[in-house]
């Protein structure tokens, strides 16, 4: 029977893990499964993936019928992808998913601009950053499903007010719609890292979901929540001096909105933040 798991995969070609890359392959051949039943993977869609290690679900994914290009930084590993993938469905590239131009590498495997899905289980050690330049670079992303750490997926999905709630909640929130769709045990890797993990799916918004410019309410948003535990009238204080306007004004924003002059960030929603930085911005003297 032809090798499909890690573990014959790793004794086939004699591989050899490297830390530094945070390698841990999903075991599990159900899972495999879920996650591209999860991400709605059907004949015909072009795939991206990132860090597709050995290949187990690029190849579940080729196999739903994809068109699969898949991004790996470990020399040896493109090595062995190349191997055992099928190249008419699956284009492996060399290189730092961080670093390369996903429209260029997309477009040499053949893209031409078809609506695009990401499904990876992502190196843990750089998610955000990969999660947020899928989200940030343009490309047509219907969605995302990513194998993340579960506290990870949990921060993506969280409510206002909840301990999980923070700058990644509202950013993600902010682009897509967070689905966490399972949580996967340690047991469903080679090797076994050391978290729980999840398959989360974010369906990307045709349009932002606030009328806020995007800048302008970032910056009010990570001020917020610069020191956690203070109100929002001190935490803001950098933003509201560079803004040439004063706490007094804040209060009487909040006043107007109908929030406590005494709120914290993490207990409010997108949609509150957006208030807060339309009306910050019309009475705003430094521009």
């Amino acid at each position: 029977m032809e090798a499909w798991t890690p573990q014959q995969l790793v004794r086939e070609y004699r591989f050899r893990f490297k830390k530094r890359f945070g390698q841990n392959f999903i075991s599990d051949k159900n899972l495999l499964q879920s996650i591209v039943q999860d991400a709605g993977v059907t004949p015909g869609n072009w795939v991206l993936e990132i860090g597709p290690g050995l290949g187990t679900l690029t190849r579940a994914a080729a196999e739903a019928g994809a068109q699969v290009t898949a991004i790996e930084i470990d020399r040896e590993l493109t090595a062995i992808l190349k191997e055992h993938l099928d190249p008419a469905s699956v284009t492996v590239v060399e290189g730092d998913a961080l670093q390369l131009d996903w429209a260029q590498v997309l477009e040499k495997s053949g893209w031409h601009g078809q609506p695009l899905q990401m499904v990876a289980n992502l190196p843990y050690y750089i998610t955000t950053p990969l999660v947020m330049k899928a989200l940030e670079c343009g490309l047509p992303f219907r969605s995302v499903t990513v194998m993340v750490q579960h506290e990870v997926a949990l921060r993506m999905a969280a409510e206002p007010g909840t301990g999980d709630y923070g700058i990644l909640s509202l950013v993600v929130q902010y682009y897509a719609k967070p689905q966490l769709c399972r949580v996967v045990s340690a047991h469903s890797f080679f090797p076994k890292p050391d978290v729980d993990s999840a398959v989360m799916r974010l369906d990307v918004r045709a349009q932002p979901p606030v009328a806020a410019p995007k800048e302008e309410l970032f910056t009010v948003i990570k001020g917020g929540f610069s020191q956690r535990r203070k109100k929002l009238r001190n935490a803001l204080k950098q933003v509201l001096k560079e803004w040439n306007l004063d706490a007094a004004s804040l209060d009487g924003i909040l006043e107007n909105l109908d929030i406590d002059v005494n709120v914290r960030g993490e207990a409010l929603a997108l949609e509150q933040f957006s208030q807060i930085t339309e009306a910050l911005l019309a009475l705003r003297t430094d521009v």
